[in-house]
């Protein structure tokens, strides 16, 4: 073979994954339509029913109706983009939640914008620390509020909500970058005390989800409509617990959860996240 010949074959294999990507394009933009679709509609019913629901049930009653509704509607829809041919997402390192019974902080890292969906998709009673501004969408805040979602406006606020959610039995899900992973990013944004501070006050155990995926879709910046390479493959495993140790300060804690989070996302992984590099602008 000569030296030549590698190239052409490297050359060639480039070009027929472009065909591929052109020649599925009409069925990625319909099976993108679908999904749209399905929030927009089960969105706005949700948004009504629930609205209606968190007036007139009792918080231990509605709570519980509305964390299980969300389970399920973002179970289905998980389902409906492997269907779709979207997604492929590992979803059974986090088989190990069922088994936990008592309250845990499940803290991922945040990669994209949909990244609750699939966590939430295995959490029946999951309380969410989500953007305030969400809790006035007409998507999503009904049913946001129904559950329990506790907004993270004011830090001393948030932190009080969320270990009286913690004490009640329930079980938190909060990204501890506090927004999804910047772009220029290594391996994950600074952390933020928030997480620390909480486990340290609930005295609960933080469990980490290293999420890894092989496109930035819906990651900060990345347009709605711009359509990645499809299939989508997405892996989600379940650390070992953090425990806060006695004395340890939440700077302490919160440094300790970042260097784990900062090794294991390190390791070598068909997934593992590429850095991506700035190029300077020409003068």
């Amino acid at each position: 073979m000569s030296t030549s010949e590698p190239a052409a074959l490297e050359q060639d294999s480039a070009n027929s994954a472009v065909v591929r990507k052109w020649l599925r394009a009409p069925w990625d933009y319909f099976a993108m339509a679908v999904g749209l679709a399905y929030w927009a509609v089960f969105g706005l019913l949700v948004t009504m029913v629930a609205s209606i629901l968190y007036l007139v049930l009792p918080k231990n009653v509605g709570r519980p109706i509305g964390q299980a509704f969300h389970h399920w509607l973002f179970r289905i829809f998980v389902i409906l983009l492997r269907i779709l041919r979207l997604v492929d997402s590992d979803l059974s390192s986090l088989s190990g939640l069922r088994a936990i019974r008592t309250p845990i902080i499940l803290a991922p890292n945040h990669t994209a914008l949909w990244d609750v969906v699939f966590l939430i998709a295995r959490m029946p009673r999951a309380v969410c620390v989500m953007k305030k501004s969400i809790l006035h969408n007409p998507f999503l805040g009904g049913g946001a509020r129904l559950c329990g979602y506790i907004p993270n406006g004011s830090n001393t606020q948030m932190i009080r909500d969320a270990a009286d959610s913690l004490h009640s039995g329930a079980q938190l899900l909060i990204f501890p970058e506090g927004t999804r992973t910047c772009r220029e990013a290594r391996w994950v944004n600074p952390f933020k005390g928030g997480v620390a501070i909480i486990a340290s006050r609930a005295k609960v155990p933080v469990y980490p989800v290293y999420i890894r995926s092989n496109t930035r879709f819906l990651e900060k910046g990345w347009p709605l409509w711009k359509r990645p390479n499809f299939p989508i493959r997405i892996s989600f495993e379940l650390g070992e617990p953090v425990m806060p140790s006695q004395d340890e300060s939440s700077q302490a804690l919160t440094a300790r959860l970042q260097a784990i989070y900062e090794r294991e996302l390190a390791k070598p992984h068909p997934l593992r996240r590429t850095l991506i590099t700035q190029h300077p602008q020409a003068t």
